[in-house]
Order: C-alpha cells, then structure tokens, then sequence
C-alpha cells in the first residue's frame, strides 16, 4: 500500500445507542420506541471506518482519538480494526469513560442526537507533538468539532506543517475563529453548519442559495468550501453536483461517509470533480441503512451506484 496515500482522522469516537420511533418526541414527550441496536459511531471513528472500507488496499486509514478504559472502547477499536484502520494513535483514557451518543431515529430517516463526550475530551493539545509521526508522509488528514476545540486547531496547524491537505467537517455547528478557518483547506459544511460559521439564523438554503453562501464562507479563510446540500448532492467551486434518488432510512452519519469517500478519491489522485459525485454516491448508500458505522457502503457499491448513471 502506497504511504502517501494515507489518510489521518483526528477526531471522535463513541458507542451509538440508536431507537427508531414513530416521531421524535417533543420536550416533556414520553413515547415508545423500538428496535433498539449499540453501533460503534462517533464523527471521527465513522469517518475512519467509512474511509477504511471505501479505500480497500489502494489507502492507509489511521485514526487519533481518545477511548475510556471499558469494554466500549474495546469495541470500537476493534470495529475500526476490522475495516482496515489502524488505531496505534488511539489514546486510552483512565479519568473518563467512552463517549456515547442517544440517538432516535423516526420513520423518515430523520434523527435527534444527545452526545456525551466523556474520554473524547481528554484528546488535549499537550498530545498534539505526538501526532507529528502519525501524520508524516500521509496525504489527508479529516477533522470535526466532537473534540476539544483547542485541540483541533492545534492539530490542523501540525498537520499543516507536515504538508498534508486538511478537510473539517464543522459539526456540531458553531463559531470558529478565523485564525483555525486559515488552516482549512477543504470546508465542508451543511446548510445548517455553514449559517452558523456566518453567524446568521439557520433557515433552509436551496440550491439558488448556495453560490453565495459558498462564497461567504470561502471569504472566512478555508481555500475550498464544499457545501452540502442533503438529498440534492453538494456544490463546491461554481458547480452543484447532484445527489442520487433513494429512499432514506437513517440519515445518521450521511456526512461523515461524504468526507471519507472525499478523502479517499482525492487521496487516491482524483480531481475534485471526480471526488466528489463519488462522494455523494457514498452518502447516498449510507442514509438506505440504520447506524452510523454500519450504514458506510463497500467501494463496489459506490461504483455500481455511479455506474448506473
């Protein structure tokens, strides 16, 4: 396998408890659910497991992250072992537990998501020099914000410095400083998210929208800005490139298999204008299937979907 194809993930990683109801329930609302499953997730860990199973023997997937002491972290290590990752770079946390995500998910695909972060904060700034090696000689390293902010600024500029092409994904949505946004080459943002980075009320953005908004952001600092649009695919420098009809079961994780499919195309020399249809087919899979990890779709599924086209 050719190291400079190596992708690093700096991020998240928790155990999914996941309920399919009827709706998701409103403040003080007390509803049954049903189908109640434990999926290893977290944006981070779903990112390295998505990018592990779309990249095969053609990339190197390594994720940084931090796991409690517990049979969870045990689990989700060896749940990113199986797709390919390689977790040497994932901290074991003896003052915090793994952290875990409550998510419901109602009979349209939509979901509601409590995250308690536990051992992912103990992923600290002081630990950011070690992540030197694990970056050396890779090509793309993946970020979010289920992490400890400083630590994920820090770890851009580290990764910066050692020439790999940085994409953050901004969620959970909030304010970033534009001394972090700098550091961003790749910016993908949802409609929701990318409100948020412009401090605007979030609202619904439609296709007509979204040059502007592109441009918006770029005027933050990250050199390309992706924005993606849900069910009707992403626009990124000028042009929308449209999503894939199909019918949304858990939409849990859409994002995250986006990025890593991204990661992986242009790990793999693709233009973005090649990455990224492969990207949206990726995403598309994943929403057809409950969880977050489980839900990442197989390279030869990817090509299939775009070969029907």
């Amino acid at each position: 396998m050719d190291a400079q194809r190596a992708i690093v993930v700096v991020g998240s990683l928790n155990m999914d408890f996941v309920v399919s109801v009827e709706h998701l329930p409103a403040p003080g609302e007390t509803i049954l659910g049903h189908g109640f499953q434990m999926i290893p997730g977290g944006k981070g860990a779903n990112q390295a497991c998505a990018a592990g199973k779309l990249g095969g023997r053609s990339v190197a997937v390594r994720m940084i992250g931090c796991v409690g002491q517990d049979v969870f972290g045990d689990h989700l290590k060896a749940s990113l072992s199986a797709a390919g990752v390689d977790v040497n770079a994932v901290h074991v946390s003896r003052a915090n537990a793994t952290g875990v995500a409550l998510i419901w998910v109602d009979g349209h695909g939509q979901n509601s998501i409590v995250v308690a972060s536990g051992a992912n904060m103990d992923l600290a700034v002081q630990d950011v020099d070690a992540m030197r090696k694990v970056f050396r000689g890779a090509r793309i390293a993946l970020f979010q914000l289920e992490t400890a902010l400083a630590t994920v600024a820090s770890a851009l500029r580290r990764a910066k410095e050692e020439g790999l092409t940085t994409i953050l994904d901004p969620a959970p949505a909030q304010p970033l400083s534009i001394e972090l946004l700098r550091c961003v080459d790749i910016l993908t943002p949802n409609e929701g998210e990318a409100l948020t980075l412009l401090g605007r009320p979030v609202a619904r953005v439609t296709i007509e929208d979204a040059p502007a908004l592109a441009e918006a952001l770029s005027q933050l600092g990250p050199r390309t800005v992706i924005l993606k649009l849900g069910e009707s695919g992403c626009f990124a420098e000028g042009v929308h490139y449209p999503g894939f009809a199909v019918k949304a079961i858990d939409t849990t994780a859409a994002g995250d298999t986006f990025n890593a499919a991204l990661a992986v195309a242009l790990a793999e020399g693709k233009k973005l204008s090649d990455a990224l249809p492969f990207a949206n087919a990726a995403a598309a899979i994943s929403v057809t299937r409950l969880g977050a990890q489980a839900s990442a779709p197989s390279r030869d599924e990817v090509e299939t979907l775009l070969a029907a086209i």
